[in-house]
């Protein structure tokens, strides 16, 4: 009997909730592990689009969510995660890495209900008046993953993003796209709602300008952009309509740190009610 060939896995892209193939047909091969090759998907200007659009109609829907629901949707995407560990493990994350993303997802999911109290309040005002501030969502965010780490640098700039009510089309890294294409497998099955997350695998000199430029993108995290020319090319291109940017992540940013708040809180607008306190 003649040795058996394996089938050789294609990852696709993830947009509304879905696994497409890009609209072009294009793929292209990574290195998968220490026992081979894969295809993933190579995503065009098109499937950047299409993936707004996606990220755009889930807007209404996971701002309207309670902190509560969003923080057991984060909560439960870290059991998934944990429960994939050597999965991850056997495409080459380390282990340590593993545990350090899953326990990312649980400090956000812990954030959710909490950051309104930290970020807003009742402000001191000259009147018989309440004056309240509150945050809220900013809406679609286009964030370019940093190449490494590959799983915790990826669920770094997404959590804070999605907590907050945001929804992320995300340009992973091109040269470690694996991390980003399973996790998005992890997404499928924790109860996030199509649209929420939307990952791009392929070149992000081809997919980010289109995201940049988009009309219906309001901020931008460029954290994974390491060229300096580039950077600045996307930054003019988003001051189109006004986008909010986050500039690149420098190169020894330490991954691993806490985080803090300042990635949710830099994606959220803040509204302020005035209210009579009545006689």
């Amino acid at each position: 009997m003649s040795e058996r060939v394996a089938v050789r896995k294609t990852y696709k892209l993830f947009i509304g909730g879905k696994f497409p193939r890009s609209e072009s047909g294009r793929s292209y091969l990574v290195q998968s592990g220490s026992d081979g090759t894969a295809n993933v998907s190579l995503a065009s200007r098109k499937d950047a689009r299409d993936a707004v659009v996606a990220a755009r109609a889930a807007v209404k829907g996971w701002a309207g969510a309670t902190a509560y629901n969003r923080g057991q949707i984060l909560y439960r995407v870290a059991e998934m995660l944990e429960g994939r560990r050597e999965q991850f493990v056997a495409l080459g994350v380390p282990g340590d890495e593993v545990d350090a993303a899953v326990d990312r997802w649980v400090w956000y999911a812990g954030w959710s209900d909490k950051l309104p109290q930290v970020y807003g309040g009742a402000n001191p005002v000259a009147g018989p008046y309440f004056n309240l501030s509150a945050p809220e969502p900013t809406g679609v965010v286009a964030v370019v993953a940093p190449e490494s780490p590959a799983l915790l640098g990826l669920v770094s700039v997404i959590a804070p993003a999605i907590v907050t009510g945001n929804t992320v089309v995300v340009a992973t890294s091109p040269t470690q796209p694996l991390a980003a294409v399973t996790l998005a497998e992890v997404l499928a099955t924790s109860d996030l709602p199509g649209g929420v997350v939307n990952l791009l695998t392929g070149r992000i000199t081809e997919t980010v300008p289109a995201l940049a430029a988009h009309m219906d993108v309001n901020a931008i995290d460029l954290t994974g952009v390491a060229d300096a020319e580039l950077a600045t090319e996307l930054e003019v291109k988003a001051a189109q309509n006004l986008k909010r940017v986050l500039r690149p992540a420098p190169a020894d940013h330490d991954w691993s740190a806490d985080p803090g708040i300042t990635r949710m809180t830099a994606l959220l607008e803040t509204k302020t009610v005035w209210h009579p306190k009545g006689v």
